[in-house]
């Protein structure tokens, strides 16, 4: 059976529910990742990270799908380049948080976020989402890979904060099936060395400000797909880990 859910009859929806099935929720953007990454980036990575997450728990007896992603959400910081769809976020909040609860009420035992959208207004509105599901009842779990002990799994860039589709990001679409790098230009790109997490503190609201004036951050040209391979290791590990970690739920 597939690991996706939309890939599902309804009868085959029916009966992975009723098997008590945990559900992961892929969360990402469509926006700007420099000259050589899809607009989907986020989104890619989101569901690729669920979908290992769903195989790793396969292995120890535990059944799980991932849903449709959210593939809109607030992203502002890359709204003055083009192709960037940024959304307003009182409108995503309700979005996620209905999209949660309908999961709630479908059965599953529990929903996790996998988001890999890390602008901070997208990271604020996915905990709002959260708290506002889990109020009317919903098992729902966000674990925030930009915060530790997550953050320290993922690698040298993605500790220094700059990492939009730098080496962190470009690894992870390059392991993802698909050919979706421009390569011609991946591999000429310089390091942008400037931190964005660092700009963000310091106040700076846009790409550009932040010193990515072609939207991206980080070392590009330094990615692999076995570096790609192992981030996807680490983040099916944090998200299978928000569902081993329920008490009814097998233990690795």
């Amino acid at each position: 059976m597939s690991a996706h859910f939309a890939d599902l009859t309804y009868e085959e929806a029916e009966s992975l529910v009723a098997a008590g099935a945990h559900a992961l929720l892929p969360t990402g953007a469509v926006e700007a990742h420099g000259p050589h990454l899809p607009l989907d980036t986020d989104v890619i990575i989101a569901r690729e990270a669920a979908a290992r997450a769903v195989a790793q728990l396969a292995s120890v007896g535990v059944r799980a799908t991932v849903l449709p992603p959210i593939a809109y959400s607030v992203a502002e910081y890359a709204a003055g380049f083009g192709g960037t769809l940024s959304l307003p976020e009182p409108t995503v909040r309700a979005y996620v948080r209905d999209v949660l609860v309908a999961a709630h009420r479908r059965g599953f035992r529990s929903i996790v976020v996998c988001n890999a959208h890390l602008e901070p207004a997208n990271l604020g509105m996915l905990r709002a989402a959260t708290d506002e599901a889990v109020a009317v009842g919903a098992t729902v779990v966000f674990p925030d890979v930009t915060r530790k002990p997550h953050a320290l799994r993922l690698g040298d860039e993605f500790r220094t904060g700059a990492c939009h589709a730098g080496q962190y990001e470009t690894s992870l679409v390059m392991a993802a099936p698909g050919t979706r790098v421009r390569e011609a230009i991946r591999v000429g790109l310089a390091d942008n060395l400037a931190s964005l997490s660092v700009a963000i503190r310091e106040g700076k609201r846009t790409f550009e400000d932040a010193g990515g004036p072609r939207a991206y951050f980080g070392w590009p040209e330094r990615a692999s797909v076995d570096e790609g391979n192992r981030l996807y290791t680490e983040l099916a590990d944090i998200f299978a880990a928000a569902v081993r970690k329920r008490p009814d739920a097998p233990r690795l």
